[in-house]
């Protein structure tokens, strides 16, 4: 199995195989299934304590969600989730990741760090051109990882706030 494959786990979770491509604490596992997605749980921190979405509705987080690539962290103990990560993508050229939030309970474990690894090499077979982050405090943490500023910012547009 690649790196970049899911493998299945105890009661048929299906967990991206982590410990291959990120220093993930052994405590945690880190899933792509949306089905463990702790909705309610991530509507409360993005609509509470993100900066990027605060006061997002319920409603909206949930079309989001259905529309994404989902990505979890969780205790492997006890199944709670502590990390939150989506990529909305085509699957052919283009992703943009959006919505990393790391509960405050475990921040500065390398959860995070750990989780966007994962993500990245998760949409590694697609051949992606580019994916694409916004970040208004973690650029460091993204660099280390590859991300970089854009070459050619004047190129790119936006519609809509920002």
């Amino acid at each position: 199995m690649s790196r970049y494959e899911n493998q299945r786990w105890g009661s048929g979770r299906t967990c991206l195989d982590a410990a291959m491509t990120t220093d993930l604490p052994a405590a945690y596992e880190i899933s792509a299934d949306s089905a463990r997605i702790d909705a309610a749980l991530v509507h409360r921190w993005l609509s509470e304590d993100a900066y990027w979405a605060r006061d997002r509705s319920r409603e909206k987080q949930d079309r989001a969600i259905a529309g994404s690539l989902n990505f979890g962290v969780y205790e492997r103990a006890s199944g709670q989730q502590v990390g939150y990560a989506r990529v909305v993508t085509d699957k052919a050229d283009f992703a943009w990741l959006c919505d990393v939030y790391i509960s405050p309970q475990v921040r500065g474990k390398g959860i995070g760090t750990a989780l966007v690894t994962a993500v990245r090499d998760h949409l590694a077979p697609y051949g992606l051109r580019r994916i694409l982050l916004a970040t208004a405090d973690a650029h460091e943490i993204y660099a280390k990882l590859g991300f970089a500023p854009l070459e050619a910012p004047e190129r790119w547009m936006a519609l809509g706030r920002q």
